[in-house]
């Protein structure tokens, strides 16, 4: 009943509304419910790039300008250093579609006023690959060994087939964990028909090309996600960025032999992450674990494969990471074992619902508690009096679970998915209770606002395309 509950409240009373004169906007549309943004975008690359420009202009403004207050305060490094990486390193890696669909964004930047260059949107789509991969790498050519656990540990998910789930088809879920800064405005659902490849239909921060925290469906049934992998080390300039084999495997990739190629092509080891993917026409799914040096590949049509920012391969671990697998109390290895604990009790149950209740949930199996910590599904480090050491973060710092999303076999045939803004456990963040609690991080206060806890949301593309 709760799940019909959901769905009701989901497909009442939200219409799309057409944006502006020009005709590039001709076919695009935007509207706002639950804390999401939602915006479809049709058309040449040119003109997807416009229509995103002219429809998310003031949250692109504000991302960069957040971004870019953030960057210098935590990597020491300002928003021109960003950019020149971008011109310099990425711009010339970038396919002329890609290249077309950013200048369109600029154009339709500018079409409401902000100023803004392709290097620009270019560090914004790869900031996480800059900051967190590139910028290491640079230390450590300076001072070798200086800087190796940089990269992030944001994400858990799960993606589920067989014997696992209700139906015995695919179930996929993904909570975005990551600064909060950026995680507020982590809040745009987009779905894009463009002139070449597979429709598509994520999750985007504002300005970004491909999702970012990976979360997609295309209209050739393929689904992925992702969670990065913690302590990794490596970066390879002359390849191709990361952000952009990404947002190829969605729109071009019509198997699961073609995720993995293109994710494999030109790697160049930023944003290293555990893929998880699925192809709803067979109902298998697969993990690609992707390093800079090494890579695996599993894959089950019965199984359930989650990830919680560890890695699986021991010779990605030993020779590509700074990663303790025995510190079985850090973060990724006690939300492993919620999963494991998880996939057990909901074995052959497992569906939409079910799996909301999966992302929501806060127990840590390991202590036999409820807990706003790190060390469970829908985790926190601002609620922590740990931090989590394992990424360098101290105690109460301003990160964890900003959203969630989950979409099925059925649900991704009709290109819909179900999404969640702010935490899924239903908590949501009040900043100036937690600034006057933790003032040490008031310098965030400039940006860092409120992050409510909205519910369960059901998206849709405008119209139902043919399967492939």
């Amino acid at each position: 009943m709760k799940y019909l509950a959901l769905l009701m409240l989901a497909l009442t009373g939200f219409q799309a509304s057409r944006a502006g004169t020009d005709p590039r906007l001709a076919k695009a549309s935007r509207y706002d419910k639950d804390g999401w943004i939602y915006i479809h975008l049709e058309g040449s690359p040119e003109t997807i790039g416009y229509q995103h420009g002219y429809l998310l202009a003031p949250e692109i403004d504000n991302a960069i300008q957040a971004m870019s207050f953030y960057l210098q305060h935590t990597t020491g490094k300002n928003w021109q250093f960003y950019r020149d990486a971008s011109k310099n390193m990425f711009w010339n890696k970038i396919d002329p579609e890609y290249q077309q669909e950013i200048t369109g964004i600029v154009e339709g930047l500018r079409a409401k006023h902000y100023k803004y260059d392709v290097y620009d949107i270019v560090a914004l789509n790869g900031i996480e690959e800059l900051a967190y991969y590139y910028v290491p790498y640079l230390a450590n050519k300076v001072a070798p060994g200086s800087l190796t656990n940089k990269a992030p540990g944001n994400c858990s998910a799960f993606i589920a087939t067989g014997s696992y789930t209700r139906d015995h088809k695919i179930v996929m879920g993904h909570n975005a964990w990551v600064d909060y800064v950026m995680g507020e405005r982590w809040n745009v659902v987009a779905d894009i028909i463009p002139q070449k490849g597979n429709r598509m239909l994520m999750d985007i921060f504002p300005g970004f090309i491909d999702s970012g925290d990976d979360f997609g469906e295309s209209s050739s049934g393929i689904l992925i996600t992702e969670t990065t992998i913690s302590g990794f080390h490596g970066f390879d300039p002359s390849g191709i960025p990361e952000f952009v084999r990404a947002r190829k495997a969605i729109q071009y990739a019509n198997s699961i032999n073609d995720v993995i190629r293109i994710m494999l092509k030109g790697n160049n080891g930023g944003y290293a992450n555990d893929w998880l993917m699925g192809d709803t026409k067979t109902n298998e799914i697969a993990r690609l674990e992707l390093g800079l040096k090494d890579h695996r590949v599993w894959r089950t049509r019965d199984g359930i494969y989650v990830g919680s920012n560890y890695p699986s391969d021991p010779k990605l671990m030993k020779d590509e990471t700074t990663f303790n697998p025995k510190n079985l109390d850090g973060s990724p290895l006690s939300r492993k074992y919620c999963w494991e604990k998880l996939s057990v009790e909901y074995k052959g149950k497992i569906d939409a619902q079910t799996g909301m209740e999966m992302e929501s949930n806060s127990h840590n199996f390991r202590t036999g508690k409820d807990e706003n910590d790190r060390c469970v599904i829908a985790g926190r480090v601002d609620t922590d009096p740990d931090g989590a050491p394992e990424w360098g973060l101290p105690p109460f710092y301003p990160i964890g679970t900003v959203q969630a999303k989950l979409t099925t076999t059925d649900l991704a045939r009709h290109m819909q998915f179900w999404a969640h803004m702010g935490n899924p456990s239903g908590v949501p963040f009040l900043a100036q209770p937690y600034f006057r609690a933790h003032p040490q991080y008031k310098w965030e206060s400039k940006y860092l606002v409120d992050m409510k806890s909205y519910p369960w949301t059901l998206f849709s593309s405008e119209e139902t395309p043919a399967m492939k």
